[in-house]
C-alpha cells in the first residue's frame, strides 16, 4: 500500500486512522482470548485439521478410553516380557483397533453373548409350595 503523505495534516490523519484500527484489533483479540476454552481453540487453530482429530471427536467415551486402556492392558498382560519394539507395535495396532470399539458394538456383542449363554442355561420350573397349616394362628383354611 503506497500512501504518500505530503503535509502534517495528512500525517496526523493517518496516525488517527491507525490508532482507530489498533483499538478495533485490540477488541477483536480480547474477545478471541476471553476464556480458557477460547485460548485452547485459538492455539488449536494454529495446527491444520486432520482426519485423526475429526475421528477422535466422532468417537464416544468408550472408544476414547479404549485407545489408552487397550494398549496398556495388552502390554501389561500378554506382552509383559516383550521388548520395546513389540510393545510399540502392539500399541500402534491396538490404537487402530480402538477405532472399531464403540458403545453400539460393545452392547451388540454383549447381547449376542448373553443370548448364546441363555440357550445353554435351563431355567428350573418352580413348583408351587404346598399350603401351610395356619389354623393355630387364628387363620382358617380356605377351601378352593
Amino acid at each position: 500500500m503506497d500512501l504518500s503523505i505530503t503535509n502534517i495534516e495528512e500525517l496526523q490523519a493517518e496516525i488517527a486512522r491507525l490508532e482507530g484500527v489498533k483499538v478495533v484489533q485490540q477488541k477483536a483479540l480480547g474477545e478471541r482470548f476471553n476464556g480458557p476454552g477460547a485460548i485452547f481453540n485459538a492455539v488449536l487453530s494454529i495446527f491444520p485439521k486432520s482426519a485423526a482429530t475429526d475421528a477422535v471427536k466422532k468417537q464416544d467415551l468408550l472408544g476414547i478410553v479404549s485407545r489408552f486402556v487397550l494398549p496398556l492392558a495388552l502390554n501389561k498382560t500378554l506382552f509383559r516380557n516383550s521388548n520395546f519394539i513389540v510393545k510399540t507395535l502392539v500399541g500402534l495396532a491396538s490404537q487402530k483397533a480402538s477405532h472399531y470399539i464403540s458403545e453400539d458394538n460393545v452392547t451388540g456383542v454383549w447381547g449376542k453373548v448373553s443370548n448364546f449363554i441363555g440357550k445353554f442355561t435351563k431355567k428350573k420350573d418352580k413348583k408351587p409350595l404346598p399350603p401351610k397349616d395356619l389354623t393355630g394362628f387364628g387363620i382358617e383354611k380356605i377351601e378352593d
